[in-house]
């Protein structure tokens, strides 16, 4: 019982930062926001005194629904393109040699070495109607002149996808890296074709690292505000751009509430779902996935 006690306590002991961290930064911002929703805007951009329901009843505007789903698919599209280009990219890294896959991860992890903003208009100048990339595509006869790469939904996914890729390609190689590559070479030998034993065997050997991937590039994704700012244009508003201009320009900071509790619950939904999923799963499949 006293060697219990004491590994509970010590389990409490380590675990008590990440509780405090998690508390403090996440769960009572969080309440916050949700308690900000009910509050009334004063017309000097501060919080009124009392209760309302009247935010709840402006998140009914009309334009609103238009943006929300133009959120949701251009985040469910470079969640779906991040994965699709970073499995075989996780595949690959984890095969090559210990040398090359340094490398390869050097390049992978490289862009982080550069201010996210500083490749953001990196790209606005790359896309720009003078831009190289625009009078290359012209010269290939691929483009019209008056095509524009910039500030459209186009430019928006390409970034996005950009800037997230990495996000996808990390947890996808850790996981490839512990999966057993014998067992695809089993299925090769039973007369599964190399594309079979890829879809049937390493995918479903790696779904804890396809399921962090999506995690990790679906929820940045649905809160994303500067790309569409900087490459989008007024057709490419996300909900986080209406939280930005609540907050800063309009200085209704109930009303921007509502939206990030909305926001909060569309992150909170597919994290929940795939913990919940998770749970279900057996020990042993849990094991196996963990490469144990």
């Amino acid at each position: 019982m006293k060697a219990q006690r004491r590994v509970r306590v010590f389990e409490w002991l380590v675990t008590l930062p990440s509780l405090v961290w998690l508390l403090v930064l996440f769960l009572i911002p969080t309440v916050l926001v949700f308690a900000i929703t009910f509050k009334p805007a004063t017309p000097y951009g501060g919080i009124g005194s009392g209760w309302t329901l009247e935010t709840l009843r402006t998140l009914g505007n009309p334009n609103y629904p238009a943006i929300v789903w133009r959120t949701i698919w251009l985040s469910v599209v470079v969640t779906a393109l991040c994965i699709v280009l970073a499995t075989p990219m996780g595949y690959y890294m984890a095969r090559i040699s210990p040398r090359r896959r340094q490398m390869v991860l050097l390049l992978v992890i490289l862009p982080f070495w550069t201010s996210f903003l500083v490749r953001i208009f990196a790209w606005k100048v790359l896309l720009h109607p003078e831009g190289l990339l625009k009078q290359l595509l012209v010269f290939l006869h691929l483009c019209t002149p008056d095509t524009s790469l910039l500030y459209n939904t186009f430019a928006v996914l390409l970034v996005m996808v950009y800037t997230e890729l990495p996000f996808a390609i990390l947890p996808i190689y850790a996981a490839s890296e512990k999966f057993d590559f014998r067992l695809i070479e089993a299925a090769k030998d039973l007369g599964a074709t190399s594309f079979r034993a890829f879809r049937a065997v390493f995918l479903p050997g790696i779904r804890v690292g396809l399921l962090t991937a999506f995690l990790m590039v679906f929820i940045p994704s649905l809160g994303s505000y500067v790309i569409p700012d900087i490459v989008g244009g007024p057709t490419s508003e996300m909900i986080g751009n209406k939280i930005a201009q609540r907050t800063f320009v309009d200085r209704n900071l109930p009303h921007a509430a509502g939206l990030s509790a909305l926001l909060t619950l569309a992150v909170l939904i597919p994290m929940i779902t795939i913990t919940t999923l998770r749970r279900k799963e057996s020990p042993k499949d849990a094991l196996r996935e963990e490469g144990v």
